[in-house]
C-alpha cells in the first residue's frame, strides 16, 4: 500500500470535525487538568489523533512547545493520574500512622 493510501485511510478513520470542534479540542489539548481520555470520550479522538491535529492546526513552533509540555504529564494520561492518586494517598496514610 503506497503512502497516499494509507494517510487518506488513516484520515478516513477519524472523525468529521467542525472548525468549532477542533478549537474545542486544541484548547481542551493545552489545558493542564484535561485528560487525552476526556477529549477522546468527548471526540472520539485517540492521543495520536489530538497529537496529528494538533500538528496539522499548530504552528511549528507552538506544537514543539505544547508537546514538550504535556510529554510525560501524569495529568494528561488518566492511567497515570490515577496511579499518582493512588501513591499519594499512600503516602499521606503512612505519614499519618507514624
Amino acid at each position: 500500500m503506497c503512502r497516499s493510501a494509507a494517510v487518506q485511510m488513516q484520515t478516513s478513520l477519524a472523525p468529521a470535525l467542525s472548525e468549532a470542534d477542533v478549537s474545542c479540542v486544541i484548547q481542551m489539548a493545552w489545558a493542564d487538568d484535561i485528560p487525552f481520555e476526556a477529549i477522546a470520550l468527548q471526540f472520539g479522538l485517540s492521543e495520536a489523533g489530538v497529537i496529528r491535529l494538533m500538528r496539522r492546526h499548530l504552528k511549528p513552533g507552538s506544537f514543539r512547545l505544547w508537546r514538550k509540555r504535556v510529554s510525560g504529564r501524569a495529568t494528561k494520561h488518566g492511567a497515570r493520574l490515577a496511579l499518582n492518586v493512588r501513591e499519594q494517598r499512600l503516602r499521606s496514610s503512612s505519614r499519618t500512622t507514624r
